[in-house]
C-alpha cells in the first residue's frame, strides 16, 4: 500500500503536466490569432492603398496640409480631410491669380494644366539675332535662367515623393530679336516682348519675340515665373500653355544704392542686381561717393580713393566695377555711376595743394558742420579752380568707358552750401557760382563723351532747379531727379517747366526713412517708414493738372533711394526688398488699382522667388497669412 505523500506527489506531477500542455496550446493559439490578425490588417491596408488616389501615395511621410482652390482662392485643409493633395505653391499658380510680377501690361492667358520639367531639359534656339553681341548675351542670359532653375532643384529637401507626376518634358525655347543689335539698356530701348508656350508632341515649345536683347531677357524672366518647385512632387513644374504680351509703362525704373556712407561688398551689389532683374527694373543708380568716403579707385585719379576711402578693405577697383557692369548687362540693367559734385565731397579732394593744383575743395570737415552742410562732414569743390574741371573730365571719361552708358549721366548737384562759397568768393552771388560750375561741368562731360553731350544729364532737384535759376538750365540736355516731397511746389515746378524727370519723392520712395535721427544736433532726417503699400500706391503723374499749364509732364520714370547712414552689410536685403519690388510693378504696369488682395498674393509669391534666389527679403506678414491666402486682408 502506497503512502499518502507519494500519492499526492504523483497526482501533482500529473496535474502540472496537464497544465503545461494547456499553456503551450494556448500560446500556439494566441500566436496563430496574432498572425491571422496581422495578415488581415496587412490585407486591409493593402486594399486601402489600392483604392487611394495615386497622387496621395508617397514613399515617405505624408504632408500635413493641402490647399484647394475654392471661390478663386486657395483654402488650407488638413491633408487627411481631402482626397486631393496639392501644395500651396501649385494651388497659387493655378487658382485665379496670374502670379506674375510685375503684372504684364498686355493680354495674358495661362493654362491650368501642369507638367514636370528639369532645368537641363530646357534648350535654346536663337531664330534671329541682329548681332553677335546680342547672340552671345542671349546665350548667357538663358544659361542664367537655367542656373536659377537648377538652384531651385538643389534646394529641395522634401522627404515626400509623388509617384504620379510623369516624366519631365523637354522645353524648346525659340527666341527672335527683330530690332537693335546693341545689347545695352538705352534710353530708347524697346523692352517689349511676346511669349507663347504650347505643347508640341511630347515637348513644350516657347516662342519669345522682342525688339531688343533686353526685351528678350524680360521674356526669360517671365518664363522662369511660369516654373516653380512643387515640394510635394519634389520636382519643377511648368504650365503647359501660356501667352503673354508685355511692355513697360516707364522707360526708367531704378534703384539707388549709396555705398559712401557705409561700404557694401561687391557680393551685396551683385545680389541686389539679381533681385532687380527678377522684378524687371533696369537702372542701378550707384551713388558711389559722398563727403564721408570716396571708395572708388579710379585709374585716372587714384588720389581720390587714396585720401577718401575708409581703408584698403573698403575700396571698389575698376575690375570690381567691370564685374558689376557685366553682371547687370546680362540682366538688362544699366549701371548709372554717380560721383556727386560740387557739394557732398570731402577729404578725398584735400590733396590739391600738395600736388601743386591749389585748393580743389573748401570747407572740408569745417565746424560747426550744421552751418555748412546737411550732415557731417562738410566739403565743397572750388568752382574757380580750372584743375577741378580737368579732373572731372578724367573722372567722367573713365565712368563712361567702364559702364558703357553714354546716353545718360548723373552729375549730382544737390545741397550746395551758399555760406561756404560766400566765405571764399564774397564778390559773387553763390547761386551764380553754382550755375557757372554746372555749365563748366557739363562742358567737361561733353569732352569726356567724345565731344557729344549725353541725351539726358540728370541733376538732383535743389535750389538750382527752382525759378529763376531753373530757366537758365538748357532743358534740351538737362533733366532732374526730383527727390523733394511730392507736395512741395518746387517738385512740381520742374515738371510744369517741361524738364525730363525721374521721380524719387522722399515721402514715398526713400527707403531710409522712419529709423530716427542719427544726428544729436539735427532733426533733418526724413519722416515715417514707407511701407510697401505706400510705395505701390504712389502715382504722382495722375495728380490734377499733371499735364501742366504749358508742356506736358515729361516723366521718364522713377527710382527708390536707399541711403545708408543707418545701414550696413547684412541688413541691405530686408530694407530694400520687397518694397522695391512694389515700385517695380508700379513703374512697369501702373495699374490704376492700389494694393488689392491680388497684389498682396502676387507680391508674397515674388518675395518667395527672391528668397529662393538668395535674397533675404523681409516677410510681408506672418507665415500663417501665406498659408491662408486672403484671410489676413
Amino acid at each position: 500500500m502506497k503512502s499518502w505523500g507519494e500519492s499526492i506527489g504523483r497526482g501533482a506531477s500529473a496535474h502540472f503536466s496537464r497544465v503545461g500542455r494547456l499553456r503551450r496550446a494556448l500560446v500556439v493559439l494566441a500566436a496563430a490569432a496574432c498572425t491571422a490578425a496581422a495578415l488581415l490588417y496587412w490585407r486591409q491596408q493593402s486594399n486601402d492603398l489600392t483604392h487611394r488616389p495615386m497622387h496621395n501615395i508617397y514613399a515617405a511621410t505624408d504632408p500635413q496640409w493641402t490647399w484647394i482652390c475654392r471661390n478663386e482662392r486657395c483654402e488650407r485643409l488638413q491633408a487627411s480631410e481631402s482626397s486631393t493633395l496639392q501644395s500651396l505653391q501649385t494651388c497659387n499658380m493655378l487658382c485665379a491669380s496670374t502670379q506674375l510680377w510685375p503684372q504684364p501690361t498686355g493680354p495674358v492667358s495661362l493654362a491650368t494644366a501642369v507638367t514636370p520639367v528639369k532645368s537641363d531639359s530646357f534648350y535654346l534656339k536663337i531664330v534671329k539675332s541682329p548681332s553677335s553681341e546680342v547672340t552671345q548675351n542671349l546665350n548667357d542670359a538663358f544659361a542664367l535662367m537655367r542656373e536659377d532653375m537648377r538652384s531651385l532643384e538643389k534646394s529641395s529637401n522634401s522627404e515626400i515623393r509623388r509617384t504620379d507626376i510623369g516624366n519631365p518634358r523637354t522645353v524648346h525655347v525659340r527666341v527672335t530679336v527683330n530690332g537693335t543689335g546693341d545689347s545695352r539698356m538705352r534710353l530708347n530701348t524697346d523692352e517689349s516682348y511676346k511669349l507663347t508656350l504650347r505643347p508640341f508632341g511630347n515637348s513644350l515649345v516657347v516662342e519669345i519675340t522682342a525688339q531688343s536683347f533686353c526685351g528678350a531677357r524680360h521674356g526669360f524672366e517671365t518664363l522662369s515665373q511660369l516654373v516653380w518647385l512643387d515640394p510635394y512632387a519634389n520636382s519643377l513644374l511648368i504650365l503647359e500653355a501660356a501667352t503673354v504680351e508685355d511692355a513697360p509703362r516707364f522707360s526708367y525704373r531704378g534703384l539707388l544704392l549709396d555705398t559712401a556712407r557705409n561700404y557694401f561688398p561687391v557680393s551685396d551689389l551683385i545680389r541686389t542686381i539679381d533681385a532687380m532683374a527678377a522684378c524687371k527694373l533696369n537702372t542701378f543708380h550707384w551713388h558711389v561717393s559722398d563727403s564721408q568716403s570716396f571708395p572708388l579707385r579710379l585709374n585716372s585719379v587714384p588720389q581720390l580713393a587714396q585720401h577718401g576711402a575708409y581703408g584698403p578693405g573698403s575700396i571698389y577697383t575698376m575690375d570690381d566695377v567691370k564685374a558689376v557692369v557685366h553682371h547687370a548687362r546680362l540682366r538688362g540693367i544699366r549701371v548709372l555711376l554717380e560721383v556727386d559734385a560740387p557739394a557732398h565731397v570731402g577729404r578725398a579732394w584735400s590733396w590739391g595743394p600738395a600736388a601743386g593744383l591749389g585748393h580743389l575743395a573748401y570747407c572740408i570737415e569745417v565746424e560747426p558742420w550744421s552751418a555748412f552742410c546737411g550732415e557731417p562732414p562738410c566739403g565743397q569743390l572750388n568752382p574757380r579752380n580750372p584743375h577741378v574741371y580737368d579732373l572731372l573730365e578724367r573722372i567722367y571719361a573713365e565712368i563712361i568707358q567702364v559702364t558703357g552708358v553714354d546716353d545718360l549721366f548723373h552729375l549730382g548737384g544737390d545741397e550746395v552750401s551758399e555760406r561756404c562759397w560766400s566765405q571764399h568768393f564774397n564778390d559773387t552771388d553763390p547761386m551764380e557760382l553754382w550755375l557757372e560750375f554746372t555749365r563748366r561741368a557739363m562742358v567737361a562731360l561733353e569732352r569726356a563723351n567724345g565731344g557729344k553731350a549725353p541725351e539726358l544729364t540728370l541733376l538732383w532737384s535743389s535750389r538750382l532747379t527752382r525759378s529763376p535759376y531753373l530757366e537758365q538750365l538748357d532743358s534740351k540736355y538737362f533733366g532732374v531727379q526730383v527727390w523733394g516731397a511730392s507736395r512741395w511746389p518746387e517738385s512740381r515746378a520742374v515738371l510744369d517747366a517741361g524738364y525730363r524727370s525721374v521721380i524719387s519723392h522722399v515721402d514715398a520712395w526713400y527707403l531710409d526713412c522712419g529709423f530716427g535721427s542719427w544726428r544729436d544736433s539735427s532733426d533733418g532726417h526724413c519722416g515715417p517708414y514707407r511701407s510697401w503699400q505706400q510705395v505701390y500706391e504712389h502715382r504722382p503723374w495722375t495728380e490734377e493738372g499733371a499735364s501742366g499749364e504749358g508742356l506736358a509732364w515729361r516723366i521718364d520714370g522713377g527710382a527708390a533711394c536707399q541711403w545708408t547712414e543707418q545701414l550696413g552689410p547684412g541688413g541691405l536685403d530686408a530694407r530694400v526688398w520687397p518694397r522695391t519690388a512694389a515700385l517695380a510693378e508700379r513703374l512697369w504696369s501702373d495699374r490704376a488699382e492700389g494694393a488689392t488682395a491680388d497684389v498682396y498674393l502676387r507680391l508674397n509669391t515674388q518675395r518667395s522667388r527672391l528668397v529662393e534666389r538668395g535674397v533675404r527679403a523681409a516677410p510681408l506678414w506672418p507665415r500663417w497669412c501665406s498659408h491662408n491666402p486672403h484671410a489676413c486682408l
